[in-house]
């Protein structure tokens, strides 16, 4: 078989098919890592896993080919996790886990059942990892945030939403947390634009409008402030790069 024909033959095939936007998978990524519970639910009750809708065909049989992208989900939710804070060895732990149970289901239903129960985990647990004493209202404020973290969210927005006054939302915020509040949402919205620019084609402008900020000069402002680099270098040093290659850590070995 001449494999380089063969494969401009599937890609010929392929001209109309339309990937999902990776945006999508970052913002899902990030979103686990954060322990944002609202939005990982949100995308497990829009059954995202399950659509085919945006998924490349790795399988002619739909199960292999749901278990695949299964697979592919619990390698990068390993890597994603470890970049935020969980030990190597719970995180590759999880992941070994997972894809063993997945190795043994039959039917697509139990695959979207068990997808969702891994989602889940990780996100329990990261959401233990990065805010272990938060309280629930400081919980809910975090959550709404990577809801609408492309939308303009102001301090008033977020006291409104979990019932409570600004003046004391945002001292129970800076308590819990350890920074203000409209610190945490910039932080936030610049670890999204600095995916946006690894992972992405966006042009800046793009991801400045569609994080909501007041301008493209402010957003260069806020990112070099943040960071230490223009959008452009930062893009320039970073566009493509791969993960960081985590190493598990080698089991003890003890004395007989």
């Amino acid at each position: 078989m001449n494999e380089q024909l063969d494969w401009v033959k599937q890609k010929d095939e392929k001209t109309e098919f339309s990937y999902r936007p990776l945006s999508e998978e970052l913002l899902f990524l990030n979103a686990v890592a954060d322990g944002n519970i609202n939005l990982v639910q949100q995308n497990c009750v829009d059954k995202r896993f399950s659509d085919p809708v945006g998924l490349g065909t790795l399988s002619t049989s739909p199960v292999m080919n749901m278990k695949y992208h299964f697979v592919i989900t619990a390698a990068l939710l390993s890597r994603r996790c470890i970049e935020s804070g969980m030990s190597v060895n719970e995180a590759f732990g999880l992941s070994d886990y997972y894809i063993q149970r997945i190795d043994k289901v039959q039917t697509l239903p139990e695959g979207a059942h068990l997808h969702v129960h891994m989602v889940m985990d990780y996100t329990r647990r990261m959401r233990l990892i990065q805010h272990p004493n938060a309280s629930k209202q400081v919980i809910d404020a975090i959550d709404f945030i990577y809801t609408h973290i492309t939308e303009r969210i102001t301090v008033d927005m977020l006291a409104s939403s979990i019932h409570i006054s600004q003046a004391y939302f945002s001292r129970l915020f800076k308590k819990e947390i350890g920074v203000s509040v409209s610190s945490y949402i910039r932080d936030r919205k610049i670890e999204y634009a600095k995916s946006l620019l690894q992972f992405s084609e966006m042009e800046m402008a793009d991801i400045s409008a569609y994080l909501s900020f007041s301008s493209q000069s402010h957003f260069i402002q806020q990112f070099r402030q943040q960071t230490g680099l223009t959008p452009k270098v930062f893009r320039e040093q970073n566009h493509g790069a791969r993960w960081r290659e985590p190493q598990r850590t080698p089991p003890e070995h003890t004395m007989e």
